[in-house]
């Protein structure tokens, strides 16, 4: 009985991550479409006829690509989204299949949507807690989760503009801590990216800096009574990042650097055990 994680790739792409809840599978967010994530999930012993569900951050297309709508029908996949994600998803069209889309998903039971308060995710063998976290990110907002069944507590906040106290909080404790660190300010405003980019990006509602999640991982250390076992960073620029810099900034703290795990886009990650001791040293990345 346990619980694993397995990031199928982070970034501008598309956004994938594999959660073993005790042996049922679920993904947080499915920025790949449902013919490329079989290869991400090449050597990880899950199929597709494994996922037990999808849970979504929000709405982007690099967070659910709307070219799964036949395969959820077709292998019974029911998707959470929250309340306010429905009406994107209803316009998120396939435009290969213009009619498959969420609305026969809702017909059909598969979409289920939450609000600001916890719910249950009843699966086959094992029942799940998520406490869905708003956070700020464009117009309609983005979803963090902590994710907590028997066994452990999962932190999930990606897409997400600042660092609310409410997620701070709801963090404490977690056993892994999974978080965006988008940009370097530096690379950022000397990019060649149009200004309005930028100011979208760093104005509140964005994305965060790498400083901006170094000072929140360390504030869910601070507050914690066992830090987690693994700190994960998220949809690391491809134009405005470097995992060195990441990296370099993170050695500050010596506790958190050791249980550093940065992804990446292209690749996906090793398993993320529970349980297991933390590596020696930090990895810059698990490919």
């Amino acid at each position: 009985m346990s619980v694993r994680m397995c990031v199928l790739g982070s970034g501008s792409g598309g956004n994938s991550t594999l959660l073993m809840l005790d042996d049922e599978a679920v993904l947080i967010d499915a920025g790949f479409g449902p013919r490329a994530t079989p290869a991400r999930l090449q050597g990880t012993g899950v199929g597709l006829n494994d996922l037990r569900a999808i849970i979504i951050t929000h709405a982007d297309r690099d967070h659910f690509n709307p070219s799964w709508y036949n395969t959820l029908r077709k292998l019974r996949i029911p998707v959470y989204c929250h309340h306010k994600h429905k009406h994107a998803l209803y316009h998120a069209v396939n435009n290969s299949h213009p009619e498959r889309s969420a609305h026969i998903l809702h017909a059909e039971g598969l979409l289920q949507e939450f609000d600001d308060q916890p719910f249950t995710l009843e699966l086959k063998h094992t029942t799940t807690h998520i406490r869905p976290i708003p956070l700020a990110h464009d117009r309609n907002g983005t979803c963090g989760f902590v994710i907590t069944n028997h066994s452990a507590k999962v932190g999930y906040a990606t897409d997400l503009g600042c660092v609310p106290d409410h997620l701070l909080c709801a963090m404490k404790d977690v056993d892994i801590l999974a978080i965006e660190s988008n940009y370097d300010r530096r690379m950022e405003l000397t990019s060649n990216r149009p200004a309005i980019l930028k100011q979208r990006i760093m104005g509140g509602k964005g994305h965060l800096s790498n400083e901006e999640t170094f000072e929140a991982v360390r504030r869910v250390f601070a507050q914690s009574t066992q830090p987690p076992q693994h700190v994960v960073l998220l949809h690391l620029s491809r134009e405005c990042n470097d995992p060195r810099i990441v990296k370099r900034l993170f050695e500050a703290e010596p506790a958190i650097a050791e249980r550093l795990q940065i992804t990446c886009q292209h690749k996906r990650s090793e398993w993320l055990c529970l349980g297991a001791s933390p590596p020696v040293q930090p990895q810059t990345e698990l490919f």
